[in-house]
C-alpha cells in the first residue's frame, strides 16, 4: 500500500514545473565535478540525490569501473549529532554501487525516555546502514519522441538499523506500537536531473526533482514501518564562479508514525542549504545548514555541516 505524504504543495508544484519546463531545453552542457554524496551514500546534496553518478569515468580505455569516491560528513543537530562514513563506485559509466555507515548520537533521548519511564535504554546511539544501487536509465541530452532528455536514474536503497530493535525490547515494545521499530526497510527512487546551460541564465544551473517509496521513519533511524508512502525530493544547484557551488534541497518527510508526548515528536519537510568549494580534480569541501524540525524529543532547525568527499 502506498499513501501520498501531506506536503507543501505550492513549493511542490513549483518544483515540478520547474522540471516539467527544462526537459525542453536541448542545450548540452558539460557537467562540473560533482554531486558529492548525501548522508545516505549516493551522489547528490546533503540529503538529496541527483540523477549523475559519482565519479562514473573509466580508470582507463575500456575499463568497466570507474574510480571509487570516499566522504566523510559531520551534522550537527543541537542537541544530537550525525556522522557518516560514505563510498561509492561506479560500473560501466551507468550503475552507482554506495554504502553508508551512519552514526546518530541520541543527545538527550535516553536520559528523557529514562526519566519517563525509568527504563535505561543503555544505548546512546543507533547506527544506519545504507545499501545503494542507481542505474542511469536515461543518459541526459538523449532524444526520445523528438524530446531532450534529462538523466533519469532509479534506485534501490536497503537500510538496516543497528540498535531499534534493542531499544524496542527494552521499552516492551513501545515504538512498534506507534507504527515503526522494524530494523530494516527498502527505498526505492526515481530521480531526474537536467542541466540548464550558462547562456540561458548566466550562469550554470542543474535542476533536479525526484520521487521516493520509502517504510523509513527519520530516514529509518526510528526504524521502518510496515506500508510504503511516496514523497517528493529534489534540490536546485548553481555554480556562480569557478570552484564554487551553491545548493538549495527539499526532502518532503511522510510522518509515518504516531507520537509520544515529549519523546517522539512529528517528522518535518526538511530543507538544506549548501555551500560547496571545489579543492581539486580530486577533492570537494562542503558545508551547509538545515532546518530539519522535530527529530524524537528536540528540535533540529539550526543543523548544521561539513563534509569532506575525495574522488580517486
Amino acid at each position: 500500500m502506498i499513501t501520498y505524504a501531506r506536503g507543501k504543495r505550492g513549493f511542490l508544484m513549483v518544483m515540478l514545473a520547474i522540471t516539467s519546463a527544462i526537459l525542453f531545453t536541448t542545450a548540452a552542457y558539460a557537467a562540473p565535478p560533482l554531486p558529492f554524496h548525501t548522508i545516505e551514500g549516493v551522489g547528490g546534496g546533503a540529503i538529496t540525490p541527483m540523477a549523475y553518478l559519482v565519479n562514473p569515468e573509466p580508470r582507463f580505455e575500456g575499463a568497466m569501473l570507474g574510480k571509487p569516491a570516499v566522504a566523510f560528513s559531520y551534522v550537527n543537530m543541537g542537541k544530537k549529532n550525525l556522522d557518516a562514513l560514505t563510498i561509492t563506485e561506479t560500473i560501466g559509466g551507468r550503475l552507482e554501487l554506495g554504502y553508508a555507515a551512519d552514526r546518530l548520537g541520541l543527545g538527550t533521548l535516553p536520559g528523557a525516555i529514562q526519566h519517563a519511564t525509568n527504563v535505561d535504554i543503555q544505548r546512546g546511539d543507533v547506527w544506519l546502514h545504507h545499501f545503494n544501487a542507481r542505474f542511469m536509465a536515461v543518459k541526459e541530452n538523449s532524444c526520445l519522441f523528438g524530446l531532450s532528455m534529462p538523466a533519469i536514474t532509479a534506485g534501490v536503497h536497503c537500510k538496516v538499523n543497528d540498535g531499534i530493535r534493542d531499544i524496542n525490547r527494552r521499552l516492551n515494545g513501545v515504538i512498534s506500537q506507534i507504527g515503526c521499530g522494524r530494523e530494516n526497510g527498502v527505498d526505492f527512487t526515481i530521480t531526474a536531473t537536467r542541466a540548464i546551460p550558462p547562456e540561458i541564465l548566466g550562469c550554470p544551473v542543474m535542476v533536479t526533482g525526484g520521487l521516493r517509496a520509502s517504510q523509513a521513519a527519520q530516514l529509518g533511524f526510528l526504524g521502518f514501518c510496515h506500508d510504503y508512502r511516496a514523497t517528493f525530493e529534489g534540490n536546485i544547484v548553481v555554480l556562480p564562479c569557478d570552484n564554487w557551488v551553491l545548493a538549495y534541497e527539499f526532502r518532503q518527510k511522510p510522518d509515518p508514525y504516531g507520537q509520544i508526548p515529549g519523546l517522539i515528536g512529528n517528522e518535518d519537510h526538511w530543507h538544506a542549504f549548501d555551500v560547496a568549494y571545489i579543492l581539486s580534480d580530486h577533492a570537494t569541501l562542503v558545508a551547509g545548514y538545515g532546518m530539519f524540525g522535530t527529530l524524537c524529543d528536540t528540535e533540529a532547525n539550526n543543523a548544521w555541516w561539513l563534509q569532506l568527499k575525495y574522488e580517486f
